[in-house]
């Protein structure tokens, strides 16, 4: 989430390093990362061919037995905003994408690209992909379910409409959606919660925490990847620099599902399967806290 405008990274040939994450160890391997995760500045590139959720997931996948009629729509009431991390276009738009808005305790730019996979599979198809996957699992348990963004073929939105839209929505739990790009070395999942800033977040920072820890838990069992090496304390990170989090009137968190830069948990990311299984972790981790 450290990263420098698009101009400066073209003239100094390097590229920012990941969503939240420290290291660079592409940069001493002699390989250059792509541009990077959550609230980082664009870059221009090319774009990659990118996976969809264009293959069939197994119904047995989509949502856990039934237990009886009661268990039907467990989340019949409850409103849930899904940010699915960057956009697949951001790359063609810099000008848009570095420019700066007020997050509150200091200005950022309005979105970044996102980081990518050596083999070019980028952050923003696997957070579409993932909260596309979500958005069924959680309408089949009865959530009315919003999404940040409509395509993976745009531009936007900024970190500050992205809060104003589960605002809006006056939405009962929101999650934004991510992978990180740290150094190969690096692994685990962390999730990242909202400190008090004395602005509209304070009100519901202690839900957020409570929400954080609910889908940490259920991401840990659900997926087996093992908490954060690099960030955090047991796969949990309180920041206060996140506009998608220090705007948000509604309990949210922002989970960085893994590190793309590393190859093992890239090569799970890249599977159906096994993004179909993030999808199911992170819809009972919510219904968890929902139901609370």
């Amino acid at each position: 989430m450290r990263a420098l405008p698009a101009s400066v990274l073209a003239v100094c040939g390097l590229i920012a390093s990941a969503c939240g994450g420290t290291g660079t160890g592409d940069a001493a391997a002699g390989q250059a990362a792509p541009a990077t995760s959550a609230e980082q500045t664009a870059t221009e590139r090319t774009p990659v061919q990118e996976q969809t959720a264009a293959e069939p997931t197994p119904a047995t996948e989509q949502t856990p037995a039934k237990q009886s009629p009661l268990d039907d729509k467990p989340l019949e009431g409850k409103v849930v905003v899904i940010d699915p991390g960057h956009n697949g276009g951001n790359y063609r738009d810099p000008k848009a994408v570095n420019r700066m808005v007020n997050v509150l305790t200091k200005w950022k730019p309005c979105d970044t690209t996102g980081t990518a996979t050596n083999n070019g599979y980028s952050e923003a198809a696997f957070a579409w992909d993932v909260s596309k996957r979500l958005v069924k699992i959680l309408e089949a348990r009865g959530a009315t379910v919003k999404l940040t963004r409509e395509s993976n073929d745009g531009v936007g939105p900024c970190i500050t409409e992205r809060a104003a839209i589960g605002n809006k929505a006056h939405a009962n739990v929101a999650i934004s959606i991510h992978g990180d790009g740290s150094a190969p070395a690096n692994h685990g999942f962390h999730v990242i919660m909202p400190k008090k800033i004395n602005g509209p977040v304070d009100k519901v920072v202690a839900a957020s925490s409570r929400l954080g820890i609910d889908v940490r838990n259920a991401f840990a069992k659900g997926t087996g990847l093992p908490y954060s090496t690099y960030v955090g304390r047991d796969a949990l990170d309180y920041r206060s620099d996140l506009g998608g989090l220090n705007l948000s009137t509604v309990p949210k968190i922002l989970i960085e599902c893994g590190n793309m830069r590393n190859a093992a948990e890239a090569a799970k990311f890249q599977d159906p399967r096994f993004r179909q299984k993030i999808a199911v972790a992170l819809a009972n981790g919510l219904q968890h806290y929902l139901k609370a």
